[in-house]
């Protein structure tokens, strides 16, 4: 079998496989981008704070 028949072979296979998939509704992608979108902030917002913490804790005990 030659490479470009694998090739297109392949890509028939991937499209098959491409239309088996159940894709989620439009609403459905807006409302998970937007939880995930929050909680990286949250996450963010921790670790800044921790790191902020910490921060301070070095200089105080550096300045003592």
């Amino acid at each position: 079998m030659g490479a470009i028949t694998k090739i297109i072979n392949y890509l028939g296979e991937v499209r098959y496989e491409l239309n088996q998939v159940t894709w989620p509704k439009r609403d459905a992608v807006i409302r998970l981008t937007v939880i995930v979108f929050v909680f990286s902030g949250l996450v963010a917002i921790y670790l800044g704070g921790l790191d902020y913490a910490f921060v301070k804790l070095l200089e105080y005990l550096v300045s003592r």
